[in-house]
C-alpha cells in the first residue's frame, strides 16, 4: 500500500466542486483505512474558478491547464470533470503519465473516442505498474437505489417485468439561458447524454440485466436557439448575454422503451426543460412477487410493495432508510435511521471506493469499486442505439456488446 495519495481534480464547476468535496471528506467514512490524502490542485482554465474552488476545499494550489496535472510529479489520482468532447485527450495524457483516472459520464462525446480511451484504460492496466481507469455513475451509490437492486438479486420481488423511469430537470428551460457546450453537438448528446446516462445505468442497475434492444426513439428540440454569454458560463448557471443567437443542435427532451437480457422491459423519457423540476429522478421496478418505488426527491425512503399481504391491507409501504441499507452505517457522521442524504454523499462513496482501490485495499461487499470503461463504452452504446432508433423513426435497433479495440 502506498503512505500518501496527491489527488487532483481537473474543472472547477458544479461537478468538479462535487468532486473536490468528496475528496475531501472520503477518508472519513467508515474506519480510516486509506493512506493520507494529500489534496493537491483544481484545474481549470478560468482561473479566478480555479482559485477560488482550491481554497474552499482545502487543496495546496490551483492550475490553469490540465497539461500541469498531467506532469506534476505529486499527483497520483486524478478525476475528470469538463466537457465530454474533453475528455480523451485529456484521460489518455494522464493515464501515459500513470496517473489513476477517475472521468465523469458520459465516457464521451463519440463512440469512436469512446472504444479510443478504453483501449488506453486496458493498456494503463496491462502496463508493470498498472493505472487504474473508471467512470464515475455516481447514482449507484444512493442507498435506496442500492437497496432495490438487493431486492431483485435476492429474489424479493420475483421476476422483473417492467421498469419505469423518468430524469426530468429544468436547467435549460429558459429559452434567454446562454449556449454552452451542453447544446452544441449531435441528436443524442443532449438531455439524453447528460441525464440519460443516468437514467439508462440505473435501469440497468435496479432490474439485474442489460438493455438488449431500444425502440421507439424520440429525441426532441424545442428551445431551438440561445443566446451567447458575454462571460464564462459555469455549471448550469445564468450568464450575462447578448442580442446574438445561436442554434441548438441537440436534444431537449428524449424517449425510448428497451428490452432487456431477461425478458423484461423498460420505458424512459428523460428532460432538460422540465419546469418546475431542477433534479427529479424516479424509478419503478415492477416484479411478479412485489414492486419498488424510489424517487431522489426523497431520497432518504422507497416504496416498496410485497405480494402475499392481506388483501385488505396491501399495497405500498413506505421504508425509511437507515443502518440496515447499503452505506448507510458508519458512512455517514450521523448514520440514524430517517437522517438526510443525498447525491452529494454519492459522491463521497464513489471517491472512497476509488481512493481504496488506488491504495491496494481489498473491496468490501459494502462498498464496491467503480465502474470501468468498459462500462461507460456500453452506457454510450445504449445511447447510441436510441438515437438510431429516432433517426429512423423509431424502428427496433440491437444494443451491440462493448468489444474491446483488437479482440
Amino acid at each position: 500500500m502506498t503512505t500518501s495519495i496527491g489527488v487532483a481534480v481537473i474543472g472547477a464547476g458544479m461537478a468538479g466542486k462535487a468532486h473536490a468535496a468528496a475528496y475531501r471528506s472520503a477518508s472519513t467514512l467508515y474506519e480510516s483505512t486509506l493512506p493520507e490524502i494529500r489534496l493537491v490542485s483544481i484545474a481549470d482554465v478560468y482561473e479566478p474558478l480555479a482559485e477560488s474552488t482550491a481554497k474552499r476545499f482545502g487543496f495546496q494550489r490551483h492550475d490553469t491547464s490540465w497539461q500541469a496535472i498531467a506532469e506534476a510529479d505529486d499527483i497520483d489520482v486524478v478525476s475528470v470533470v469538463v466537457a465530454n468532447f474533453l475528455h480523451r485527450e485529456i484521460v489518455e495524457a494522464l493515464l501515459a503519465a500513470g496517473k489513476h483516472v477517475l472521468c465523469e459520464k458520459p465516457l464521451s462525446d463519440t463512440l469512436d473516442d469512446a472504444r479510443a480511451m478504453l483501449a488506453a484504460a486496458d493498456s494503463a492496466a496491462a502496463d508493470s505498474s498498472p493505472v487504474l481507469a473508471r467512470i464515475g455513475l455516481t447514482y449507484l451509490r444512493s442507498p435506496g437505489i442500492a437497496y432495490i437492486n438487493s431486492l431483485v438479486r435476492s429474489g424479493a420481488l420475483g421476476n422483473i417485468l417492467n421498469v419505469s423511469g423518468h430524469y426530468w430537470t429544468d436547467y435549460a428551460c429558459d429559452p434567454d439561458g446562454p449556449i454552452s457546450w451542453r447544446f452544441t453537438g449531435p441528436n443524442g448528446s443532449g438531455a439524453l447524454a447528460d441525464v440519460g446516462s443516468h437514467l439508462t445505468y440505473l435501469a440497468e442497475f435496479v432490474s439485474g440485466s442489460r438493455f438488449t434492444e431500444v425502440r421507439g426513439g424520440t429525441l426532441s428540440t424545442v428551445i431551438p436557439t440561445r443566446p451567447k454569454p458575454l462571460g464564462v458560463v459555469i455549471g448550469h448557471e445564468h450568464a450575462a448575454v447578448g442580442e446574438e443567437r445561436e442554434r441548438v443542435q441537440n436534444d431537449d427532451v428524449a424517449a425510448f422503451s428497451g428490452l432487456l437480457s431477461t425478458g423484461a422491459t423498460a420505458t424512459l423519457q428523460v428532460s432538460r426543460v422540465a419546469a418546475g423540476h431542477p433534479n427529479t429522478l424516479v424509478l419503478e421496478v415492477f416484479g411478479d412477487r412485489g414492486a419498488a418505488s424510489f424517487d431522489f426527491r426523497h431520497p432518504g425512503e422507497l416504496q416498496l410493495y410485497l405480494a402475499g399481504d392481506d388483501s385488505a391491507t396491501a399495497g405500498y409501504r413506505t421504508v425509511i432508510l437507515g443502518p440496515d441499507h447499503p452505506y448507510w452505517k458508519g458512512g455517514l457522521a450521523m448514520d440514524a435511521q430517517g437522517v438526510g442524504i443525498g447525491q452529494n454523499d454519492g459522491f463521497v462513496f464513489q471517491a472512497r471506493a476509488f481512493l481504496e482501490e488506488v491504495a491496494g485495499i481489498p473491496e468490501e461487499a459494502s462498498l464496491p469499486r467503480n465502474a470501468g470503461f468498459d462500462d461507460g463504452l456500453h452506457n454510450m452504446l445504449i445511447l447510441d442505439a436510441v438515437a438510431r432508433s429516432a433517426a429512423s423513426g423509431g424502428s427496433a435497433v440491437n444494443v451491440p456488446a462493448a468489444v474491446r479495440v483488437g479482440a
